[in-house]
C-alpha cells in the first residue's frame, strides 16, 4: 500500500539555494530527530552523493527505537537542476511499521528572485495490511508534522547560505 504527504513552503532565497541545500548540505543539520525519528549522525560511502543512481549510507543516535549506527540508505532517483530531487530511503535496518521504503520528492518553482515555492512530499510503501490504518495515521499525523519541522531546518539553512558538502 502507498502514503502520500505534501508540505509547501516559501523560500526566501536564490533558486539554486532552494533547490540544493536539502540534498547537499549537512543532513545533520537537516535530521536533528524527533519524537520516534532519531537524529542523524553521519553518512558514508556519500563520494558520489547528489549524483542519479548514486547512494549513501546513513547513520543515527540511538534512541527509544533504535540502537543507533546504520540505519538506512539513501539513493538519488533523479535530479533536474534547480527543478526536482527524487530519492529513495531503503534498506532500514530496524522494523518501522511495516513499511518498506519512503520516496521523498523536492520541487522548486521560481515566484520571483528569492522567491521560490517548495513542494515537499514523501511516499511511504507499506506491505502488511493488518498494519495499513496505523501506516496511513503515522503518514498523515506524525510524518507530516516531522516533514514541517525538516522543511524548517532546511529553510534557515538555505537562508543562511549554509555550505555544501556535496557538488
Amino acid at each position: 500500500m502507498i502514503f502520500s504527504t505534501k508540505v509547501t513552503a516559501i523560500f526566501n532565497c536564490s533558486l539554486e539555494r532552494a533547490f540544493k541545500t536539502p540534498m547537499l548540505c549537512d543532513i545533520t543539520k537537516v535530521h536533528t530527530g524527533f519524537g520516534f525519528t532519531p537524529k542523524v549522525t553521519h553518512c558514508t560511502e556519500d563520494e558520489q552523493w547528489g549524483k542519479p543512481g548514486y547512494s549513501k549510507k546513513v547513520f543515527v543516535a540511538k534512541n527509544i527505537v533504535q540502537k543507533g549506527g546504520f540505519a538506512s540508505t539513501d539513493t538519488v532517483l533523479e535530479r533536474i537542476e534547480n527543478e526536482y530531487w527524487k530519492i529513495e530511503v531503503g534498506n532500514f535496518q530496524s522494523w518501522l511499521l511495516g513499511f518498506t521504503k519512503f520516496v521523498g520528492e523536492w520541487k522548486t518553482t521560481k515566484l520571483e528572485p528569492d522567491k521560490i515555492r517548495i513542494e515537499y512530499t514523501y511516499t511511504l510503501y507499506a506491505d502488511n495490511a493488518i498494519l495499513y490504518p496505523l501506516n496511513w495515521l503515522f503518514t498523515k499525523t506524525f510524518w507530516k508534522i516531522y516533514m514541517k519541522r525538516v522543511l524548517e531546518n532546511i529553510r534557515k539553512m538555505a537562508e543562511n547560505k549554509e555550505p555544501y558538502l556535496y557538488k
